[in-house]
């Protein structure tokens, strides 16, 4: 399959809004021991529904439960053992983002199912795998229109620990269709805020993530002119409500908070902003890490951050929030101590927030890291595109030949101006270096690549198939940045 077909998926099933309301609710634990699937399977439906943003009420799509949960949360060591229904009149298709299930089972069009028919089902049941925070989300345009939701994977230590959990799903939303953005996007008329910001390259400081110059911080780059946010969005979401009505938490006073940010936003990348409380950031991707501490994390687009935090025993309320990179828009939601009194928060910052950069994640420690050994096959690919033409590419064969049981490195030069976080189906990947400079960083799934960096990842060539590789922003996607690893034994089932 050529990588125009590959695409075409990108273009299907995404639909101009419409009026409406609802509420969402979260996670909620599937039945079934650990190490072995659930007696019946789980049912997951593909739904229309209505939220209101802004005071407008709007049509999106959904990933519920029969009881209008959203998402799933399962046991480590589970299997997953899904029905999938689509009940909209549009066809579509759903990958389990950060999984590893076989190939057969990974949800893009095409590869190597097709798009799933409105009104039909769909089974999965493959093995879960390890605790972590993943998500779901339509491999379409789909996922624009909110089609996305929590994936979370449980431990047995997670079950007993004495914190609460808190998922928050953050997303971009426009009352524009995703073909009519990504058409504005081709003919040159993307946000005027995505305009151009100054990109100094300084060293930062890793306990603020990145977010703040480090005390003598040489400049590693020469001043340069980048983009930044190309979509001018209606509004920003955080477990589908913006600021002008959060979710407020109900938390006990001094309480443990494991806080699971996932960032489904398909064009949009955050600062999370703990305010005065430091938190314990311990996993990146769902994959463990040495403990980092800090007030404020950066996040892509398509990674997940847990953040442990321990709160003090005042009766005041502790907001959580997202900060738009290079942009004053925040979205978030609140902690709630008995007692607390809610003041109203803006939806705008005083103030700016810094573009991402890569010092945070160039502090990053795995937990438990690939093991050392030779690599088999090593790959250098250019990011290359422009805000002008709106095309997006990797300078990199279609298909990246690999091999079962390969140690396969892979750099990646952004010679664009814009950042591009990379995500991997169906593997775990290391960051193994930085701009040339070897590190033993985290394992992840989404890596962000900021304008004119490189980063190299290495991973185990252990999932035959033929996995896509792409830029989680959806419309660079959309417009051609995408490849795929092909095993050589053509991905058959193992």
């Amino acid at each position: 399959m050529q990588r125009r077909a590959f695409l075409q998926g990108t273009l299907l099933g995404a639909s101009a809004l419409t009026l409406g309301t609802s509420r969402a609710a979260w996670p909620q634990t599937q039945t079934g021991a650990a190490g072995k699937a659930a007696a019946d399977p789980a049912v997951l439906k593909i739904v229309r529904r209505t939220i209101e943003v802004n005071g407008r009420t709007a049509s999106v799509f959904g990933l519920q439960q029969p009881n209008g949960s959203r998402g799933l949360t399962l046991l480590a060591g589970q299997a997953f053992h899904v029905d999938l229904r689509n009940e909209t009149d549009e066809p579509t298709i759903v990958h389990w983002h950060g999984l590893t299930p076989p190939w057969y089972s990974d949800g893009v069009a095409d590869a190597s199912l097709p798009l799933m028919a409105a009104k039909s089902d769909r089974r999965f049941n493959f093995p879960v795998g390890a605790a972590g925070t993943h998500w779901m989300h339509a491999h379409t345009l789909q996922e624009q229109t909110l089609l996305a939701a929590p994936l979370i994977v449980r431990s047995a230590d997670d079950a007993r620990s004495d914190e609460q959990e808190v998922v928050i799903l953050l997303h971009d939303f426009s009352f524009s269709s995703p073909e009519e953005l990504l058409e504005k996007l081709k003919k040159g008329k993307g946000s005027p805020v995505a305009g151009k910001a100054a990109m100094a390259g300084e060293a930062m400081t890793p306990g603020h993530a990145g977010m703040e110059p480090a005390a003598g911080g040489a400049q590693t780059h020469a001043m340069q002119s980048m983009d930044i946010n190309d979509i001018d969005y209606d509004a920003y979401l955080a477990n589908d409500r913006t600021l002008d009505d959060p979710e407020i938490v109900a938390v006990e006073l001094g309480a443990r908070v494991r806080i699971r940010v996932i960032n489904g936003a398909t064009a949009t990348a955050f600062t999370m902003d703990f305010g005065d409380i430091e938190g314990t950031l311990i996993a990146v991707d769902g994959q463990d890490i040495t403990p980092v501490k800090g007030r404020r994390f950066p996040i892509a687009q398509g990674q997940r951050l847990d953040v442990r935090l321990q709160l003090p025993r005042e009766a005041r309320a502790f907001p959580v929030l997202a900060l738009r990179e290079g942009a004053r828009e925040r979205t978030g939601i609140i902690l709630r101590p008995p007692g607390a009194v809610i003041a109203k928060l803006p939806g705008q910052s005083a103030v700016e927030t810094p573009v991402l950069d890569m010092a945070l994640e160039a502090s990053l420690k795995a937990v438990t890291p690939l093991k050392a050994r030779p690599v088999d096959k090593t790959f250098n690919m250019a990011l290359a595109g422009s805000m002008e033409t709106y095309s997006w590419s990797l300078d990199t064969p279609d298909p990246i030949n690999i091999s079962p049981g390969d140690r396969v490195e892979v750099t990646m030069r952004n010679t664009s101006m814009m950042a591009h976080p990379m995500h991997l189906h169906g593997h775990h990947f290391q960051v193994v270096a930085i701009d040339g400079r070897r590190i033993s960083g985290a394992m992840r799934d989404t890596v962000l690549i900021p304008p004119q960096r490189s980063v190299t990842i290495a991973f185990e060539a252990n999932n035959p198939g033929r996995w896509a590789f792409h830029c989680h922003h959806l419309y660079h996607m959309a417009a051609g940045m995408m490849t795929r690893f092909a095993y050589q034994d053509g991905g058959k089932r193992h």
